[in-house]
C-alpha cells in the first residue's frame, strides 16, 4: 500500500534525487535549500506558522512495503505579496494593417508581468520513474491529495491557487526558449537562473526588457515552446483542468510553461471534502473510491481506499485503517472520488 505523509528530513537524500530529474523552482536540488523546505513545511504541519507568506507543506509518498520514497509534491500557503512579487510572461496579440497592401499580420507578444495579490500553489510534484503508470495511479494520488488537504485545512489557504506547469525541456534539460529570449538579457544557463530564483527573483525584473516584445523574433522552435507543456506533465495538466484550473495567457519567463489557476472554493475535490468518523472495520465490497486521511500521533497521512457507509458512519477496510493511523471510532478525512459518486446519507440535523 503507498500512503502520504509529510516529508521529514530523513527524506531528504531521496528527495534530492527527486529534484535532480525536474528543474522546478519549489523543489531546487539544492540540498540546504532543500532541508529549509522540510524544516518550513514541519512546522506548517505542526500549526506553528501563522504567517501564510511562511506556510509550506511538503508532502511524501512512502511504498509501505519496502519503506521507500517515491513521490513528493507541496502546496505553498502564499507565492506573492508586496515587495515579493510572482513574475511570469504575459502573452498578447497585436494586429498591423496596410491600406496599401490591402493585408496585415497578427504578432504574439510577451511582456513581463507581475502579481502581488498573494495566491496560493501546488507545485513540486515527482513520481520516481519506475512507479509511473502504476496500477494505483499514484500521478493523481500525488497530484490530487492536495485539494483534500486544502478541503480540510481551507481557512491556511487563499482564496485563489496556482499551479505553474513545466515546459518541454531538451534531453539535456534545458529549454529553447530560454536560450533564445531569457539569456539574451540575463547571462546565465536555464539550470543557473531556475535555481537562483528560488532565491531571489530582483534579476528577472532588474534585467528583463520593459514593454512588448514581439514573438515573431523568435525561431519557430522557440516560439512553439511558449505556452506548451512537455508530454509527461500533460496528464498533470489534464487533471488540473478537471479540477477547473484555467490558462489566462500568463507563463513561465524560464521554460514558457503556462500557469493555471482556479479560485478554491469552486474546486470540485475541495467542496466535496468532509470529515467523518469511521465505524467498526469489516471487508468492504464494491469499487466506490475516496481519498482519506487520519492526523494522529504520526501526523498526516492519507491515502486512497474504497469505503462504504453504515449511517451516517465511513466503513474502511483494516488495511487503510492501520495505514493512515486511525483507531477505533476515529474522525477522518473523506474526499469521494468523482468516477465513482457516492450513494445519498441522511445528514445529521443541527
Amino acid at each position: 500500500m503507498f500512503v502520504i505523509r509529510p516529508a521529514i528530513l530523513d527524506d531528504l537524500p531521496t528527495l534530492l534525487k527527486l529534484a535532480k530529474m525536474v528543474h522546478f523552482i519549489n523543489l531546487p536540488a539544492d540540498k540546504d535549500l532543500l532541508a529549509a523546505k522540510v524544516g518550513r513545511s514541519r512546522r506548517s504541519f505542526a500549526g506553528d506558522v501563522d504567517d501564510i507568506r511562511h506556510r509550506e507543506f511538503m508532502f511524501a509518498l512512502e511504498d509501505r512495503d519496502s519503506g521507500e520514497i517515491i513521490g513528493t509534491c507541496s502546496i505553498l500557503g502564499c507565492v506573492s505579496w508586496e515587495g515579493h512579487p510572482h513574475i511570469y510572461l504575459k502573452t498578447g496579440r497585436r494586429e498591423f494593417y496596410s491600406e496599401d497592401l490591402g493585408g496585415g499580420q497578427v504578432h504574439t507578444t510577451l511582456e513581463i508581468g507581475t502579481d502581488t495579490s498573494g495566491p496560493s500553489e501546488v507545485g513540486g510534484l515527482i513520481l520516481a520513474p519506475g512507479f509511473r503508470g502504476h496500477p494505483e495511479r499514484l500521478g493523481s494520488l500525488l497530484s490530487l491529495i492536495r485539494f483534500h488537504f486544502i478541503g480540510l485545512h481551507r481557512e491556511l489557504f487563499a482564496e485563489r491557487i496556482l499551479a505553474e506547469m513545466m515546459g518541454p525541456l531538451t534531453p539535456d534539460s534545458g529549454t529553447l526558449l530560454w536560450e533564445y529570449l531569457g539569456r539574451r538579457f540575463i547571462n546565465l544557463s536555464y539550470k543557473e537562473a531556475d535555481l537562483f530564483s528560488s532565491r531571489s527573483k530582483e534579476f528577472l525584473l532588474s534585467l528583463w526588457p520593459k514593454g512588448e516584445m514581439f514573438v515573431s523574433l523568435l525561431p519557430p522552435e522557440a516560439r512553439a515552446l511558449i505556452g506548451r507543456v512537455g508530454d509527461e506533465t500533460e496528464p498533470a495538466k489534464r487533471m488540473l483542468e478537471q479540477q477547473g484550473f484555467k490558462y489566462h495567457g500568463h507563463v513561465d519567463p524560464f521554460d514558457g510553461g503556462p500557469y493555471l489557476d482556479a479560485k478554491v472554493a469552486d474546486i470540485p475535490l475541495v467542496k466535496s471534502t468532509e470529515s467523518m468518523r469511521i465505524a467498526e472495520s469489516r471487508a468492504v465490497e464494491g469499487a466506490k473510491e475516496a481519498f482519506v486521511s487520519h492526523k494522529g500521533r504520526g501526523g498526516f497521512r492519507a491515502t486512497r481506499s474504497v469505503y462504504e457507509f453504515d449511517g451516517e458512519r465511513l466503513v474502511l477496510p483494516a488495511a487503510t485503517l492501520e495505514a493512515i493511523g486511525a483507531g477505533a471510532d476515529a474522525t477522518v478525512g473523506f474526499t469521494p472520488l468523482p468516477e465513482s459518486k457516492p450513494k445519498p446519507r441522511r445528514t445529521k440535523k443541527s
